[in-house]
């Protein structure tokens, strides 16, 4: 299971999550970890992968103009059921977490420098942190914290192997 922060203006005029940019950048690493792309123009692993959010509207762009608007806390906990209801149903043995909001609302307040590269546990699942994978971010931009992301790539891999995806 992927989650991210929120639907992007792509993903709300599509219906797929990670459907923009970021979801470029999110594909690259998946290739990178062994999952296999699949037909052009479509999430490529959607056999692999249930792709979620933290909330379920996307926010609008931001005041700044630059990329899209982080939903509040009070909309990422009214929408926390739904997330809730769907990890549930889809059980997943690992969480890919997107972006520092999706990190901090599985494992609080944390630095992204602290868990990106780590493999952490929750209720039984694994979690693997990853930055936002948009263009807006440049937390991936820094040679250390690219080594990072490929700490998580590497770790993800093993997942998918241990898992016999």
């Amino acid at each position: 299971m992927v989650v991210g922060q929120a639907p992007g203006p792509v993903t709300h005029r599509e219906g797929l999550h990670f459907a923009g940019p970021a979801g470029r950048t999110l594909a690259g690493w998946l290739e990178r970890a062994g999952f296999c792309p699949g037909e052009q123009h479509k999430w490529p692993y959607l056999s692999a992968a249930w792709l979620s959010s933290l909330t379920r509207c996307f926010p609008g762009p931001s005041g700044s103009g630059t990329g899209d608007r982080a939903p509040s806390p009070k909309e990422i906990a009214l929408c926390r059921p739904f997330l809730e209801e769907e990890i549930s149903l889809v059980d997943p043995d690992v969480i890919v977490l997107v972006g520092a909001l999706a990190v901090r609302a599985f494992l609080g307040n944390v630095k992204l420098e602290d868990v990106v590269g780590r493999r952490l546990e929750q209720d039984g699942r694994a979690l693997i942190p990853l930055p936002h994978s948009s263009g807006v971010s440049r937390w991936g931009n820094r040679p250390e914290n690219q080594a990072k992301i490929e700490r998580a790539v590497a770790l993800l891999k093993a997942e998918r192997e241990r898992l016999g995806l």
